[in-house]
């Protein structure tokens, strides 16, 4: 251990240890802008420098380790003064019209600056003006150039989380700036649209393209039925955004709010994740008995994010994707057809709204194939878990006294396997738990596959093997990009053989989605929302997607059997008819 004083608070912490780790294990908080740890510790912004005694200069704390017998003040009138001018020379840079900002109360940058009394700039407004600030406004993930600070972190996680380097510095000197590597425009880039530049920028200078104006028009005309459908990992994570714990607002709650915002249908999606495990479920046994996985795996194909990566990366192996489609588009398709008979209407008057923790699904509803009739998309709209909260806060709804409501039928009802859809893991066990009972006749124990549950650290993956009525499936599960790049690279290598392999483009799967909410702390918090679902999960009545009464309904009525030619040409979607831009003649 090593000692060190702190704010004259003796402190031991084990050797290598950062400044900054060190003084956080004794309660005193450093501010810093641009650091991430183990992802960006380059101590670019040097707001959280500190002062040494016998050191001529002040010390970054992010990326400088403690020694023995250390004294340190964190917040000595020299620190201050340096903090201080360091923010005022970022806000000169900065955009500071923070009342039309989607960060505003979450923005690391104005937390700092308010801590520091920052009132007014004394250093010149340095703000880009005309070419340098367009942007198009169609695309999915939108970025404001004048509110980037030049930290570095999209880039950073970008490369070593995602491996898509998507970002890179542009510029030199007092030009350098952020923007699309490659001298490209957005929409040309190979982007995943996963979202994690968003969630991990320190201000709004990214976010997801704002619809709400779309969804509140929607939601006001006469002429439209808004249908609603909300994702698995949402209801583990909508409250976050009113500072609410982890998993304390209820889905119930999330209802209700709808409701009184003017939805007049409002299902929960782990019904179409019940009805995806039946298909996906389903051509897994197909495939295996067909010997199409001898050589290579089936891959879940319910994350957009991991879709356009595959397809932009190795589109050789587009023919592995499972066909099923999402569980947003397989309800969306279900809504325009057979519960648009159900309730009398023509598809064109449905409009389809879903609620996602992903800026990927905004770009999948768009996608050829996704139109189920004649009167466009199956998913009109998609708004991320930060857009619903800017809708309720419009509505001045307080969640605190919403009572519970129960979603609509006929679609209304989902299984524990469908919420854990939303955690890394939790599509390959719901569709082993499915397939091992179209295999052999039976239900497995509801845990017997959670060897898959469980984020990980980088460049890893979880596997295991499991024993469907005498066959053999070896799995494996991934989240982050570049984790889903170290697992495919060993399976054409042949290091490894897998017949069935999960992806998610999020670390940690849904849960830690780049739509999520964002508290402005760098807490990663996709392992709480993810431990929330499988609690629900554990105490749901259903825990079997094969046992949801309303999928039986659907099939019986309607679809037949999984897989059947009417499941086929609603629930299933050809991957090939479109391409990522690098990959376009």
């Amino acid at each position: 251990m090593v000692n060190l004083t702190i704010n004259n608070t003796p402190v031991a912490v084990p050797e290598g240890t950062t400044i900054l780790d060190a003084a956080a294990s004794a309660g005193i908080e450093i501010p810093s802008l641009c650091y991430l740890k183990d992802i960006n510790e380059i101590s670019a912004c040097r707001v959280c420098c500190v002062e040494v005694e016998g050191e001529g200069k002040l010390v970054p704390s992010c990326n400088n380790v403690v020694r023995e017998g250390m004294v340190i003040h964190t917040n000595s009138p020299r620190v201050r003064e340096a903090r201080r001018t360091n923010v005022e020379l970022i806000l000169s840079q900065h955009d500071n019209k923070c009342a039309t900002c989607v960060r505003s109360g979450t923005c690391q940058l104005q937390k700092v600056a308010t801590d520091l009394g920052v009132l007014t700039i004394p250093y010149p407004a340095d703000l880009a003006q005309g070419k340098k600030t367009n942007w198009t406004t169609t695309f999915p993930l939108y970025r404001d150039v004048n509110k980037c600070i030049k930290c570095m972190r999209c880039v950073q996680v970008c490369d070593k989380v995602q491996s898509l380097s998507v970002w890179d510095v542009s510029g030199s000197g007092s030009r350098t700036t952020i923007d699309v590597s490659g001298h490209r425009f957005i929409k040309e880039a190979d982007c995943s649209l996963c979202g994690q530049c968003i969630t991990h920028c320190p201000t709004g200078a990214l976010r997801e393209r704002d619809d709400t104006a779309r969804a509140f028009a929607a939601l006001a005309d006469p002429h439209k039925v808004t249908v609603v459908q909300i994702a698995p990992a949402v209801r583990a994570a909508w409250g976050e955004a009113f500072g609410q714990q982890t998993g304390s607002a209820t889905i119930g709650q999330l209802i209700t709010a709808l409701r009184k915002m003017g939805a007049e249908y409002v299902f929960d999606t782990t019904f179409s994740a019940d009805l995806t495990i039946m298909e996906e479920g389903t051509e897994l046994l197909h495939r295996l008995q067909a010997g199409d996985l001898t050589e290579l795996p089936m891959f879940t194909s319910c994350c957009p994010g991991w879709v356009r990566f595959l397809k932009s990366q190795y589109p050789e192996l587009t023919g592995r994707l499972s066909t099923s489609k999402s569980p947003q588009q397989m309800f969306g398709a279900v809504c325009k057809t057979w519960l648009a008979e159900r309730l009398s209407l023509a598809p064109e008057q449905i409009f389809s709204i879903s609620i996602m923790p992903c800026v990927a699904k905004k770009a999948e509803c768009e996608l050829p194939g996704m139109q189920s009739t004649d009167a466009g998309p199956d998913v009109d709209l998609v708004l991320t878990t930060r857009e619903f909260a800017r809708l309720v806060r419009a509505e001045h709804i307080d969640i605190s006294t919403l009572p519970e409501s129960e979603p609509d039928s006929p679609l209304g009802p989902g299984s524990g396997a469908g919420v854990i859809f939303g955690a890394t893991g939790g599509v390959m066990e719901a569709a082993l738990r499915s397939a091992y009972f179209l295999a052999a006749g039976r239900n497995p124990a509801a845990d017997a596959f959670h060897e898959v549950r469980g984020t990980f650290a980088y460049r890893g993956w979880r596997e295991a093997c499991f024993d469907l009525n005498g066959t053999p499936v070896r799995c494996a599960v991934a989240n982050g990009l570049a984790n889903a790049r170290h697992l495919i690279e060993a399976l054409l290598r042949g290091d490894v053989h897998y017949e069935f392999v999960e992806v998610m483009a999020c670390p940690g799967g849904c849960a830690g989605g780049g739509g999520q909410p964002i508290d402005g702390s760098d807490r990663e918090k996709a392992v709480d929302r993810g431990d929330v679902l499988y609690q629900l999960d554990a105490c749901a009545d259903i825990r079997f997607s094969h046992e949801n009464p309303a999928v039986q309904a659907l099939y019986r009525e309607s679809l037949g059997t999984p897989c059947s030619e009417q499941a086929e040409h609603l629930l299933h979607c050809d991957h090939f008819a479109w391409e990522m831009p690098h990959n376009r003649s």
